[in-house]
């Protein structure tokens, strides 16, 4: 075989068997094929679409690129979920420690932030101490005494997808469904999972903002799941506004603990609950969604869920001090009331203009080398349908950069529409998918 075979197959609209698809993931890994032959491959792949089959074994090359982890010795399904990520997102550390306290074991290998979306590792690292980075030992050794773990990438899982998203990023091809699937399953086959629950996140604060879009990465995603050997359940969820009210490192941690306290209900506890039910259906803790969904409410109402959680921060040098007296943490220098300028029912919400006001307070990265504020954020109060009136406060900006502050208000205030009428409601879950 030969890159040139291969491109060229692809180019002309030819399925690609598991050989050559093998043969060009694992000699780019190698450093043997050069970034311009990738290249054409890639941008073949995007324009030409791949089969579920070629994109299963693209996942499985990828994943067999590295390490894949076996937890075969300890007891139960592992389970995990992915979300393709949105605005106020904080469901990981909501169902991990609901599901690891039902006796479901939970590897969890996250990513950072770049963009509009916040990142689940830099949430993590708002947490003074929290480690996000350990040994494949340690990572093994904690989900056996604690039943869960949360960490970010290491070097040893699934090196061809490094190599692959850094040039999918300057040639003009991440948004090809194939290649997304690739990148996202193989890391999370790697974790050494026997089920995953997928979260694909629809409107204007989501990856995939077209319905029909978030269907087909979703539908992908499931059938490279399935053709690996995984019990896989999916959910379509709105992210047509911001999910919860708090948005922002340390502070979608302080509405973790609240929600894990029972003091904070809504949307992301709703979304939150539907995930983890999905995570103990497939575990075959209970024999429904719905009888999952019951079960991690009780989770949270006994505080077993919240005792879960502060037993993660401990075990991963977190200071839980500051889990305990949220108040503790220390305060931005500047703070903002955005007050409505229009009086009617909220109708719509730019999600993606929220999120880029909270990423020029501080909260999130233009590039990869600038330095993330965890005190910095936004809490966003209204919801799609509330009525508001003028001069009402809508947001609170928090943040140590002054320059930054009318700038970030603008957005938010350009980022709603009103109406006379209240508007229809949107869905929290819009599909399940099996």
């Amino acid at each position: 075989m030969n890159p040139v075979e291969i491109i060229r197959k692809k180019r002309n609209h030819e399925e690609l068997s598991k050989e050559e698809i093998e043969y060009i993931v694992h000699r780019y890994t190698e450093k043997q094929i050069p970034d311009y032959q990738i290249a054409a491959f890639l941008m073949a792949i995007y324009l030409n679409g791949m089969s579920t089959i070629e994109t299963a074994h693209l996942t499985q090359a990828m994943l067999h690129s590295g390490v894949v982890v076996d937890l075969s010795f300890i007891d139960g399904k592992k389970i995990d979920k992915h979300s393709t990520g949105g605005v106020g997102d904080k469901t990981s550390f909501i169902l991990a420690p609901i599901v690891a306290a039902a006796g479901v074991p939970v590897p969890m290998i996250s990513g950072r932030g770049l963009g509009h979306t916040g990142g689940t590792l830099d949430k993590l690292d708002a947490i003074p101490g929290f480690q996000t980075s350990m040994s494949l030992d340690a990572y093994k050794k904690q989900i056996q005494e604690i039943g869960v773990v949360l960490i970010g990438q290491t070097e040893e899982i699934a090196p061809a997808d490094k190599l692959l998203y850094a040039l999918r990023d300057v040639t003009a091809t991440v948004e090809s469904i194939p290649l997304i699937t690739g990148s996202i399953m193989s890391k999370k086959l790697a974790e050494g999972i026997d089920g995953l629950v997928l979260d694909v996140k629809t409107g204007s604060g989501a990856f995939m903002k077209k319905y029909e879009d978030s269907v087909a990465l979703a539908e992908s995603l499931i059938n490279t799941a399935k053709a690996c050997g995984k019990q896989v359940v999916g959910f379509i969820t709105d992210m047509s506004q911001p999910l919860g009210n708090y948005i922002g490192n340390w502070l979608e941690i302080v509405e973790v603990v609240k929600i894990l306290k029972g003091e904070v209900s809504g949307d992301i506890l709703e979304v939150s609950l539907t995930l983890s039910g999905g995570m103990l259906y497939l575990a075959g803790k209970v024999d429904s969604i719905e009888a999952g969904v019951e079960m991690s409410r009780e989770l949270i109402a006994n505080g077993k869920a919240y005792s879960k959680f502060e037993e993660i921060v401990i075990a991963q040098g977190g200071d839980v001090s500051f889990i305990k007296d949220l108040e503790k943490y220390p305060k931005s220098k500047f703070t903002l009331n955005v007050t409505s300028e229009s009086t009617g029912y909220l109708e719509s919400v730019d999600t993606y203009e929220v999120g880029m006001a909270a990423l020029e307070l501080g909260a999130g990265r233009l590039t990869k080398d600038d330095i993330i504020d965890p005190k910095a954020g936004i809490i966003f109060y209204p919801k799609i349908g509330d009525k508001i009136s003028e001069g009402q406060t809508i947001a609170v900006l928090f943040t140590d950069l002054e320059e930054k502050i009318a700038h970030a208000k603008s957005r938010v205030i350009k980022g709603l529409t009103f109406s006379e009428n209240k508007p229809e409601l949107p869905k929290l879950i819009h599909q399940t998918i099996m």
